[in-house]
């Protein structure tokens, strides 16, 4: 009883110390809010209409921010259905077996029913031994969390959350309105911050947290714009943290772009569809985070098509299958069916056009 007990006080000053970095956040936007309302709208612009419109610009763009950092926090990472979990009698045949290739064609028997195209570096099934499934693509085991992520870019302590598939365009939308949060309060600071220096400003306590405001705003600013490009810059490419950090390995071998579907298609299967709800933070994003559509022409041989609804064969083939029978949203569907090259006729042509050695597909990027 005791080991167990201080295993469970352990965890629970790890949970405890985990929300250390969100509080410091919290505590600086609070500070933030005061320094920027009272202190500079209030007390240092004598003008009502500018008073009136910064105080109204500073509000939107700090309900955006707050909101879009609660929704990243508090949405709960998405984790593998139960069809990629172990049944009973596949665990205990797997203990039964010697590690190595038995438990492999194990594993690959079981694959063989599941949309997974992905392998290890060895070219394996992606197992977890901890969770007691087979990886779904994309997917990877947060150590901290303890669980397998759907889609998982990055374990983010400033949120204390995974930042994966359930909230990754939370995660972008939060990088976006606090980089707009922090360069708004650095343009309209910046007049008062000279006046600082140039003693311009009347000596009450007011100067000093215009001084530090800016500070404290235009330092953030560069680190979030550095941040928020970079991950521009994945979702343009269709790729997590992890997968710049390490491309994902298919069967055919190592493809950094394996997922990737021309910039539009990308940004649309992270933000949705419809352009309304880009901005806001609900869920909008593409898939079911399972599957995903890939830029390969030559699939695995033993896995099941990716349901893109173009081939009438392959349809009847997936209504077999006890896999989901919607693995992919019908939004997501269309974007590969949107394309006329992914159908089963231009494939063909083009392996007699570039010779059916060629795996990869190449997509161009839309205007």
């Amino acid at each position: 009883m005791a080991p167990s007990g201080s295993r469970s006080i352990k965890k629970g000053c790890q949970r405890v110390l985990y929300w250390i970095p969100v509080l410091f956040i919290a505590l600086i936007v609070a500070w933030s809010y005061y320094a920027y309302v009272l202190q500079l709208c209030i007390e240092s612009i004598d003008d009502t209409g500018e008073k009136v419109v910064y105080l109204l610009v500073y509000h939107v763009i700090f309900i955006m921010f707050v909101w879009a950092y609660w929704q990243t926090i508090f949405t709960k990472p998405m984790n593998p259905l139960k069809e990629f979990h172990l049944s009973y009698s596949d665990k205990e045949l797997l203990e039964r077996e010697d590690r190595g290739e038995s438990q492999q064609e194990i594993l690959r028997r079981i694959a063989k029913d599941l949309p997974i195209y992905t392998r290890t570096n060895s070219g394996a099934i992606r197992f977890c031994d901890r969770c007691q499934l087979l990886k779904p693509d994309r997917c990877h085991h947060c150590s901290v969390c303890d669980k397998c992520i759907l889609k998982m870019d990055h374990h983010c302590p400033w949120v204390n959350n995974c930042v994966g598939f359930s909230n990754y365009k939370y995660f972008m939308l939060f990088l976006a309105y606090s980089l707009l949060y922090c360069l708004f309060i650095t343009a309209t600071d910046l007049r008062f911050f000279i006046k600082f220096w140039t003693n311009g400003l009347p000596d009450t306590q007011a100067k000093f947290h215009i001084l530090f405001l800016f500070f404290s705003a235009s330092m953030f600013s560069v680190s979030l714009a550095s941040l928020f490009t970079y991950h521009c810059w994945l979702v343009c490419k269709n790729r997590s943290t992890l997968e710049a950090v390490r491309s994902p390995v298919f069967r055919h071998g190592t493809d950094k772009n394996g997922f990737s579907l021309g910039v539009s298609k990308n940004f649309r299967q992270v933000f949705g569809d419809e352009v309304k709800y880009w901005p806001i933070p609900v869920f909008s994003s593409l898939g079911d985070g399972c599957s995903f559509p890939t830029c390969l022409v030559n699939l695995d041989p033993e896995q099941p098509s990716s349901p893109t609804g173009s081939n009438p064969a392959n349809k009847s083939a997936a209504e077999g299958r006890q896999f989901p029978s919607k693995p992919l949203r019908e939004s997501q569907s269309r974007l590969l069916t949107s394309t006329p090259s992914w159908t089963e006729s231009d494939s063909a042509a083009d392996k007699d056009k570039k010779g059916a050695s060629n795996p990869v597909m190449t997509i161009e990027n839309e205007a």
